[in-house]
């Protein structure tokens, strides 16, 4: 059975690009691109940290095909 790669994926139209979740991603896997929303590299490996404190509940963990 392969393994489920997860990663964190943000709803830009929502992001307020606060820098919350830059602030608790412990890959530093995450970003505000241009100060106007959240983008997420493939550093991230899902641990949910950063949907845990964003403060807009934009953010979740996604399993990746």
């Amino acid at each position: 059975m392969p393994v489920q790669r997860k990663k964190a994926v943000v709803e830009k139209d929502h992001c307020v690009a606060c820098g919350c979740c830059v602030k608790v991603c412990p890959l530093g896997a995450i970003q505000i691109d241009r100060g106007r929303w959240a983008v997420v590299s493939e550093r991230c490996v899902g641990c949910g940290r950063c949907a845990n404190a964003c403060p807009a509940s934009v953010i979740s963990v996604e399993v990746q095909p």
